[in-house]
């Protein structure tokens, strides 16, 4: 059966309906992703097909009925809001999705969701909330999810090691990620030390690399002082870097996600967001700190130290 799957708008939540997509397509279900530009690169390496989501009200509609055409008229929504359900439903499908945003009404399977997801410190992680609505579509069982595992393409690989070659990279490297800009309820979406973090890892003889997004050359400049920063590339070059790098210390971020998708050794720095939901789905991700607060400088340098004491696990 050929299924539409509406992916999150965000790639670390992208990256966070990883099992669930697998679940589907181990069901048997011919998979079109529709989501956002980066994840036809994102997903690569899969047998799915990626269609870039359309941009605006009436051309969401248009594109969702361009697709009924040619799929059997199911569609599974991850996102959460009102008008992607609106829209496919208009479009003529069946909309599986979260009863959530008061859109049961346009859901042709309206799915509860669990009620522990809204209590304080909720033990229902994110990768949890997105299989679980999987196993509702699929009439399964719900589980705990396996680590997230993405594939990536021989290409991606090669991309990574041309850019860290070009860049005069050629040994052993930690990538920073000190993205998450903006604020999360008042308080700064960033832990402030990295440029400290920085100067301590080249100080101890570590080559120190980043790879800027759009328009955070600038940011990552002042942020990670001494650092070998990369060009842009895509998500999928990006995921390669990370998988081969000895370490990755990320906010809790895109970057921190796609570091767990990968099994890249990982400190996962909180200080605003839920650990208990976002936390990287990964056996080779610390975390350091929590929703209240930021982590001391010294405890992100005790983390750091013992997990490259302890090499690469995964």
């Amino acid at each position: 059966m050929k299924l539409l799957v509406r992916l999150p708008n965000h790639l670390g939540d992208t990256l966070m309906t990883l099992t669930a997509l697998a679940r589907l397509a181990a069901a048997g279900h011919a998979l079109t992703l529709v989501g956002k530009g980066w994840a036809r690169a994102l997903f690569a390496a899969y047998d799915w097909t990626v269609v870039p989501v359309a941009d605006g009200w009436r051309a969401s509609i248009g594109q969702w009925r361009q697709l009924k055409a040619t799929h059997d008229g199911d569609v599974l929504l991850f996102t959460n809001s009102f008008g992607t359900a609106l829209a496919a439903r208009l479009a003529g499908l069946r909309v599986t999705a979260y009863a959530t945003d008061g859109r049961g009404p346009f859901l042709s399977r309206a799915v509860i969701v669990p009620r522990r997801w809204y209590a304080p410190g909720s033990a229902v992680h994110t990768v949890e909330y997105y299989d679980a609505l999987a196993a509702a579509y699929l009439r399964e069982r719900v589980r705990t999810p396996p680590a997230l595992a993405l594939r990536l393409t021989d290409a991606a690989r090669a991309r990574a090691r041309d850019l860290l070659h070009a860049a005069g990279v050629t040994g052993d490297y930690v990538v920073l990620c000190p993205g998450a800009t903006g604020r999360h309820r008042g308080r700064d979406k960033t832990w402030a030390q990295f440029p400290q973090l920085c100067e301590w890892l080249r100080q101890q003889g570590h080559a120190v690399v980043a790879q800027p997004g759009p328009g955070e050359r600038d940011r990552f400049v002042q942020a990670l002082p001494g650092a070998t920063l990369l060009p842009e590339a895509d998500v999928a070059t990006f995921a390669a870097l990370l998988a081969a790098s000895r370490l990755v210390v990320a906010n809790d971020s895109g970057p921190s996600h796609v570091a767990a998708a990968v099994g890249a050794p990982l400190v996962a720095l909180f200080g605003v967001t839920e650990v208990e939901k976002t936390r990287p789905w990964s056996d080779n991700a610390v975390v350091v700190g929590s929703n209240t607060g930021w982590p001391t400088f010294d405890a992100v340098i005790d983390a750091v130290q013992a997990r490259l004491a302890n090499g690469r696990a995964g």
